[in-house]
């Protein structure tokens, strides 16, 4: 399925409850054991769009790639992005040697589709689609800081000996360098979207 017919079939979802669309596609919010699927939401849509469940959290479709992004009620009744959202992991030898325009990251946030949903303090409230959103860089104002971010691993992979383990959250404006996995102890890392970088291109909130 290309991007164009992805966004079009995606588009009928605004405004749908996931929990019966689950439901009319055989996802299961828990398990036998009673443990929260934390990938319901991601597999429901990819049954929706007839495509086979994959087994990873961010499937690549080819031509796109499929994100599904919380949004949290606030107390002043307006929404918000619940949390960052991963684009890709970090090889350090393929960032020092890539400059941003030719790098995953620039190519994995190009083909970003994120289906823009609610969410309440647990699985069991209702989950409405409010917003099918790609990510536009034509802004150079955006992609100057996303490649600023960018940059900003790539000296610290170079200019130091031990530049991998000295990469953290609190790195980059938009796009942040943190740790992938279980948090203590991983030795991986990836590149996240923050949320104030989100939030420039979901218009229902």
């Amino acid at each position: 399925m290309e991007r164009k017919e992805a966004i079009y079939k995606l588009n009928k979802l605004l405004d749908k409850e996931l929990h019966q669309l689950a439901l009319d596609n055989n996802v299961r919010l828990r398990n036998e054991a009673g443990q929260v699927n934390k990938g319901w939401a991601g597999h429901t849509i990819e049954r929706y769009l007839g495509l086979p469940l994959n087994s990873s959290q961010s499937p690549n479709f080819g031509s796109w790639e499929l994100k599904v992004v919380a949004l949290k009620k606030l107390r002043n009744n307006t929404w918000n992005v619940k949390e960052t959202m991963a684009v890709t992991m970090i090889d350090p030898i393929n960032v020092m040697n890539t400059p941003f325009e030719d790098s995953h990251l620039f190519m994995k946030l190009r083909k970003i589709v994120m289906v823009v949903r609610t969410v309440g303090s647990d699985v069991d409230e209702l989950s409405y689609v409010k917003e099918i959103a790609t990510i536009d860089l034509e802004d150079r104002r955006i992609f100057n800081q996303v490649r600023d971010d960018y940059e900003l691993v790539r000296r610290t992979l170079k200019d130091n000996k031990n530049g991998f383990e000295l990469l953290t959250g609190s790195m980059g404006v938009y796009i942040q360098p943190r740790t992938k996995g279980s948090g203590h102890g991983s030795t991986s890392r990836a590149f996240y979207a923050r949320t104030q970088f989100l939030r420039l291109f979901i218009k229902s909130i």
